[in-house]
């Protein structure tokens, strides 16, 4: 059993009791059609009970510190290993987060620039040299005469500890006096410091007047200061607390300046230290935008200030500011004079009668009137709501780059330090490629290989792991939170590599996510190489790549939901073909299934859109021509614009111009065509709802036309019983016990929250009063218990709940639950939830959809299903544009555009555009390349290379 995982009685979600062997240090890939419970065993079973067992290892003091895992359902685990789960998940929401944090290349970056870097004057650009005691003592006569100050010695800057010793120390030296936090002490008081708490200490050496005649004293205080502090020295003003530096490390001997001790805290934008004082690190800085705040087509009586709401009191503001300079409110905003538009916009200089009137009475007030930016700038301070501070972010504020740092997050004298005339921000700023010929060019002194030698190893070996995975397009200094999911995925996985850990289970959720065909050979061989370190690499998966070249397959299925949770077929890729006839994987993978071209294609409408002059990101200023009425497919490797043109650019500059939203649009010259358009939607893979009380039910409203029927009822009509009476979101007909949940959550302090079935209604949500009231001998609960299958036959006579229920069967998605919580859906069912919901609608042809790899988490058959819909939102004249890297989808457009030729700063053109054939045969255009065989009806694993 040591080189084996056995798994007995594994019932977690719709798992049918299954047992499964699995070997271990191979390379494992978990496949099925979508809700057959691959994730169920992969990460609800596997990997939580690798978590949950080394948690359990640590004692309860540190439990609780840590998130809770419950117990898989299952009977036994045998030969488990710590597992790690790199999921597709953005990696971190906080702005501070970049690449280079992330992968940890930024900590060693920051020892590299502390160790070996070369400093310079900020102001001229001048190398700094050492100070000696001489230059600084006739630095500060020079700068300082005639003024009374305070010579300091700084002992600790921000650090914790409670210092006694130190204060000891000293007073045995004879000083007598410290600084601490700002405030003075007598080293013979007793000083109680917070060890727990940062703390900055200086030793105050000496209070006098800087004169000519005191040169000797000054001389004898300046040399013990450097002494006590190892060669710093601090003189305060004592007038006005100006504190004046000198160092005999760094300064510039021109411009008077004085560089603080070069350590790797220094190069941190997240420390107080490195950080730009503008922007605090972040690179940018928030501002109110007048143009987000003002619609200057509209009268101020019409609502053109959008911070107000539209009442008496904001009429009433309005009017008193109009009585008082003279001006119409029933004119545009923008026919007003730029004196009274900024008054209303920035204060009034002039106290003005308002006169406001509640229904309370009136209330008169003689005052200056705020300005609307101001008063929301200064709400924006004051609030102590994160959800006021959100809305006046995301409504009236635009971030701009930092005009004190350019962006760059850290302050000009870390900026002045260099390695091979680059500081840290301009190799941040260098792609993952560039990075690596810029850190292999260094020619290091023996001196300096001795330093930093390992750093530099380390540093190369980092960047050569995420060149190999494929994102090589991405800049260090790239946020975190731009990242896709697989993207963030793919550098977790590097970072895993780097760490060279061995007996590890890896449970990976499709890293191909996002990749294009030509780089999945490279991902192929960088979970190879973290399965050769010695560890189990188990990857949920459906490209066809990556199962042929895994070690062991497992299929699940037969089917989905309540027909899935089984084990199809166990074992090598090769043997694959002995699940045929049982197996919808194996079909597809054997060719007896495949996916066909739908249709002939579509001319459209001869209608255009045409975006003009797009820069945004790396596009490099392209004009991009969106065919009406067909379905297009943008393509291109990882990095080459394709979410910067569709989803930065496209979709916000539409939503603003459709529906008049704010949002935030990438940088372009224009847009034609808008006449022929009248929406735009947008059905991403995000979750229908954030709590179990949203399902699919209430999301297509299926549930409401169920309550309605129910409530129909000559038992509900006998009682008196409304539509509301059978929702289990609000008080009446819900069980009050769980309040409509049909589970209690029990807190278990450092233990996992226990969720237990109601006691009250047995889980089935709703008092018992409700539950009397049957249609064809069911109840409202077992609506919910239903799959959409089993809903579809029985309603089969309701035309309005019918139609709904077959557009989810339509989908693919039969075997869910009606009543079944979002919290529990995947992705991709939760798009196709979205899609049948769209479909149900009245089709006005003249609709854009856009969809982001929609085949994320989609088996082949799915995929087929997929197609199926998309080519009906086309077939109802309107438009669908995809972003996708699935060959399958891309031979199915009518118009495809083709961006690259490669990612990042070698991306952003329009390689080709055209038919699928079309494409097939551009020489230049990778998605061609590959398209070009499937087209002729052959396997890509059949091409060179692949």
């Amino acid at each position: 059993m040591g080189n084996k995982i056995v798994i007995r009685g594994a019932r977690e979600h719709n798992l049918k009791n299954i047992n499964v062997v699995i070997p271990r240090d191979k390379l494992v890939v978990i496949t099925g059609i979508s809700g057959s419970g691959k994730s169920s065993l992969a990460f609800d079973t596997l990997y939580a009970e690798g978590q949950r067992r080394y948690m359990e290892s640590l004692s309860s003091y540190a439990r609780q510190f840590l998130g809770d895992i419950q117990k898989p359902d299952v009977e036994y685990i045998e030969g488990l290993s710590p597992a790690i789960a790199i999921e597709q998940k953005t990696s971190s929401h906080n702005p501070r987060s970049t690449v280079g944090t992330v992968t940890e290349i930024y900590d060693y970056l920051r020892l590299l620039y502390a160790r070996i870097g070369v400093p310079h004057c900020p102001k001229c650009g001048r190398p700094v040299q050492r100070q000696t005691l001489d230059e600084i003592i006739d630095r500060i006569m020079d700068t300082l005469a005639g003024k009374r100050c305070l010579i300091h010695s700084p002992i600790s800057r921000e650090r914790k500890g409670e210092y006694r010793n130190v204060f000891a120390k000293l007073r045995s030296k004879g000083y007598s006096r410290v600084k601490v936090d700002g405030t003075i002490y007598e080293l013979d008081e007793e000083i109680r410091l917070d060890k727990e708490k940062k703390h900055t200490v200086k030793l105050v050496v000496d209070r006098l007047k800087i004169e000519e005649e005191r040169r000797e004293r000054i001389a004898e205080s300046v040399e013990l200061a450097l002494q006590e502090s190892h060669g710093y020295v601090e003189v305060e003003e004592y007038e006005t607390g100006k504190i004046h530096s000198f160092s005999e490390n760094f300064a510039c001997p021109v411009c008077n300046i004085s560089l603080p001790e070069i350590t790797p805290k220094l190069f941190s934008f997240n420390s107080p230290y490195g950080a730009c004082p503008n922007c605090y690190g972040l690179g940018y800085t928030l501002h109110i935008d007048p143009s987000l705040v003002v619609d200057e087509n509209r009268s101020l009586i019409d609502g053109a200030i959008r911070s107000y709401s539209d009442n008496s009191i904001s009429i009433s503001i309005f009017k008193s500011l109009a009585s008082h300079y003279k001006f119409d409110i029933y004119k545009p905003f923008k026919a007003l004079s730029r004196r009274v538009q900024d008054i209303i916009l920035y204060g009034s200089p002039d106290i003005i009668h308002i006169k406001l009137s509640f229904f309370r009475g009136d209330y008169d007030s003689h005052r200056r009137f705020e300005g609307v930016i101001n008063q929301l700038e200064r709400r924006y301070r004051e609030t102590k709501s994160d959800d006021v501070r959100r809305w006046i972010e995301n409504t009236f504020m635009r971030s701009e780059k930092c005009p004190v740092c350019n962006g760059k997050r850290l302050r000009p004298e870390v900026l002045a330090v260099t390695i091979g005339g680059k500081n840290i921000a301009d190799f941040t700023a260098l792609n993952i490629g560039e990075a690596l010929e810029f850190i292999e060019s260094l020619r290091l002194t023996t001196r300096q290989e001795e330093i930093v030698g390992e750093v530099v190893r380390e540093i190369k070996k980092r960047l050569s792991f995420l060149e190999e995975i494929g994102v090589d397009y991405l800049t260090l200094d790239r946020m975190a939170l731009t990242l896709s999911g697989g993207e963030a995925q793919r550098i977790r996985l590097a970072t895993q590599i780097g760490a060279r850990l061995a007996g590890v289970l890896y449970v990976l959720d499709e890293p191909t996510i996002g990749l294009h065909q030509r780089d999945n050979k490279r991902l192929i061989k960088t979970l190879r190489s973290l399965r050769d370190l010695g560890n189990t690499v188990i990857i949920v998966e459906h490209d066809e790549q990556v199962i042929r070249s895994a070690d062991h397959m497992i299929d699940m299925g037969p089917g989905a939901g309540t027909n899935g949770g089984n084990i199809v077929f166990s074992g090598k890729p090769s043997n694959i073909d002995k699940a045929v006839g049982r197996s919808l994987t194996a079909d597809y993978l054997k060719g007896i299934k495949k996916i066909d071209i739908k249709r002939a294609r579509r001319p459209g409408n001869r209608k255009k859109l045409i975006l003009r002059g797009v820069r945004h990101n790396n596009l490099k200023n392209i004009d991009v021509t969106f065919p009406l009425g067909k379905f297009i497919c943008i393509t291109g490797v990882s990095g080459s614009g394709k979410s910067s043109l569709l989803m930065e650019t496209l979709y916000p500059a539409l939503m603003n111009y459709l529906f008049e939203h704010n949002y935030s649009v990438g940088e372009f010259d224009g847009i034609e065509g808008l006449e022929n358009v009248d929406k735009v939607i947008n059905i991403d893979q995000s979750p229908i709802g954030r709590t179990p009380r949203s399902n699919p039910g209430t999301y297509t409203k299926v549930f409401d036309e169920i309550r309605e029927l129910f409530a129909m009822t000559p038992e509900a009509r006998a009682r008196g019983y409304k539509k509301g009476r059978f929702s289990f979101n609000v008080r009446g007909g819900r069980c009050e016990a769980c309040q409509g949940q049909g589970m209690k959550r029990i807190e278990m302090h450092f233990l996992p929250d226990v969720y237990v079935e109601c006691e009250v209604c047995k889980g089935k949500r709703y008092n018992r009063e409700t539950l009397e009231v049957k249609y064809k001998g069911k109840n409202i609960a077992d609506m919910l218990d239903m799959t959409v299958d089993e809903a579809l036959k029985f309603f089969e006579n309701i035309p309005k709940i019918n139609r709904i229920l077959q557009l989810l069967h339509d989908v693919g998605l039969g075997y869910i639950k009606i009543g079944q919580p979002a919290t529990t859906l995947s992705g991709g069912e939760a798009q196709r939830i979205k899609l049948s919901a769209e479909l149900k609608k009245i089709p006005t042809g003249k609709t854009i959809y856009l969809l982001d790899e929609p085949t994320t988490g989609l088996h082949f058959d799915d995929v087929n299903k997929l197609l199926d819909v998309l080519q009906r939102f086309v077939d109802n004249g309107n438009t669908v544009i995809v972003i996708e890297h699935n060959l399958d989808v891309i031979k199915n457009a009518d118009h495809i555009i083709d961006l690259g030729p490669e990612g990042g700063d070698k991306g952003g053109f329009i390689v080709a555009e055209g038919t699928p054939e079309e494409i097939a045969q551009n020489p230049i255009s990778y998605t061609g390349k590959y398209l070009k065989y499937i087209l002729n009806g052959k396997s890509i694993l059949s091409m060179e290379g692949v």
